[in-house]
């Protein structure tokens, strides 16, 4: 897998590195010095934030990834590019000048129950078109088969700036309050990182001409907007239907369970960054084998990786929540619900990728939207009945159902395939390590106990995997390190 191997393993490395970073921020610095109330208001505001964001980008980054390499000359990609770099505006404006003049109406229909989120609810949109073109610039660095730098400006460069900005509030150098507002500019930080990389790998050459396949551009950006939001509302809109129904700080319960469970996702994310491109460019040159191929190597290597986090994680919950204040101890059932809905995207592989380049796109919008409505309705049944956790169900079978119906249209559609019978040795492995060490505890401090117990799952872990040759690329890498420390 050459490229997709070493750029790979480079951006785990940093999305790994950020997530510590995360970590930090998330379940000791937020939780010790930020409080409830203002960790639950940063959260809400991101998630909003995120939810706005394929508005604002009008879906311009996966066009701009899924329409480069059939430009075949560089006239041509500039004046692609120029385009594209316009193309948000379409829907910024009329968007900002809408948040502007109804602010009063559609604040006060979300936070009617935590009033305490109306100075800071402008910041919604405005951080939602950070996010919109920091990806603009990233789908640049992308096509240029250059995605490690934007993931360190991504994962860690922002996280950093937040995490000074914590110890600034524990100092007493900003207050709560000014947090909130100083969390932005983080976002803005992180936009003007990646514009500037991106114009070091190719400086555009401005060339105002519409595309001559502009209409199937606006369309394919149109599905993006729509599938893009489906996405991101499958992981964000929950928190903002909380803030809906629940008082504000429960929403700091949450993003606890929610970092803590998405970190499975993390060898998915890294990955994405490259194999996005490759898989774009292979459809485009209708090379089935190979797309099959990579389709299947993405899904059990991420299973491999994702299932050690996972378990790793689901061992250990008790004593992770140990370490964090008290007052933050009532979300383990969410970190587990969200833990299975995170580990069945890994289970899939480079799916989205495929999906969103296939000449089938727009059938699967009708699917997402369905499961959206599906989404709202659940979370507004079951979380005034079940809180936090009822969110977490909610989330759980939402995503299970979308993910089934991805996986079954890629199946009859395109004749590809993710899973063999190592998928299900692997599952194996999962239900051996986690019936095994879950209800073993050792009467030590937290951190020792969560340690010991890591060594002794990993080790087993690692081992059932590369013995029974799960993921060729996993025992290579395994290899090598074994080789470099002389063990064979």
């Amino acid at each position: 897998m050459g490229i997709v191997q070493s750029q790979s393993i480079k951006n785990t490395i940093i999305t790994f590195l950020g997530f510590g970073i995360g970590a930090i921020n998330a379940l000791f610095l937020y939780t010790n010095f930020l409080g409830k109330l203002h960790y639950g208001i940063v959260a809400t505001v991101l998630s909003g934030a995120n939810i706005m964001m394929p508005l604002m980008a009008f879906g311009a980054q996966n066009t701009l990834i899924r329409f480069f390499s059939s430009y075949k000359n560089q006239k041509e990609r500039d004046e692609f590019l120029t385009f594209i770099l316009f193309l948000p505006l379409a829907l910024i404006i009329p968007v900002g000048l809408g948040f502007y003049f109804f602010y009063d109406g559609i604040s006060h229909a979300w936070i009617s129950e935590n009033p305490e989120l109306r100075p800071f609810f402008w910041l919604i949109p405005v951080i939602g078109l950070f996010m919109a073109y920091f990806e603009v610039f990233y789908a640049w660095a992308k096509v240029h088969m250059k995605s490690v730098t934007g993931n360190f400006i991504s994962e860690v460069l922002v996280r950093m700036i937040i995490m000074a900005l914590l110890v600034s509030v524990h100092f007493g150098y900003i207050a709560k309050d000014t947090f909130v507002y100083c969390a932005a500019l983080a976002y803005f930080a992180q936009l003007v990182a990646m514009k500037l990389y991106a114009l070091s790998i190719k400086m555009p050459v401005l060339r105002f001409v519409v595309p001559k396949n502009i209409k199937e551009i606006v369309q394919y950006s149109s599905f993006i907007i729509v599938s893009g939001g489906i996405a991101v509302m499958l992981v964000d809109f929950d928190k903002v239907m909380i803030a809906r129904y629940l008082p504000v700080s429960e929403n700091a319960l949450y993003s606890v369970a929610i970092f803590i469970s998405t970190v499975i996702a993390v060898p998915s994310r890294a990955m994405t960054q490259i194999v996005a491109p490759i898989t774009a460019k292979l459809m485009t040159e209708n090379k089935h084998d190979e797309l099959n191929d990579l389709y299947k190597k993405s899904a059990i290597n991420l299973q491999v990786v994702g299932g050690l986090i996972m378990i790793l994680i689901f061992v250990n919950i008790h004593e992770i929540y140990k370490l964090i204040p008290q007052d933050y101890s009532g979300g383990i059932l969410a970190v587990f619900l969200i833990g299975l809905s995170k580990f069945y995207d890994v289970l899939l592989g480079n799916n989205n990728s495929i999906i969103v380049n296939t000449k089938y796109y727009r059938t699967v919008v009708l699917f997402g939207i369905f499961t959206v409505v599906l989404m709202i309705v659940l979370n507004a049944v079951f979380i005034p009945l079940y809180g936090i956790e009822g969110s977490a169900f909610a989330t759980l079978i939402t995503v299970a159902i979308y993910n089934t119906i991805k996986l079954i249209f890629v199946v009859k559609k395109l004749d590809l395939y993710p899973f063999t019978h190592k998928t299900l040795q692997s599952l194996g492995i999962l239900a051996v390590c986690f019936l095994l060490f879950y209800f073993w505890d050792f009467p030590f401090h937290a951190i020792i106990n969560i340690g010991l117990k890591s060594i002794l799952v990993g080790a087993l872990y690692v081992f059932l995997n590369y013995k029974l040759q799960i993921s060729e690329e996993v025992n290579n890498v395994i290899g090598n390190v074994l080789k470099k420390v002389k063990l064979i």
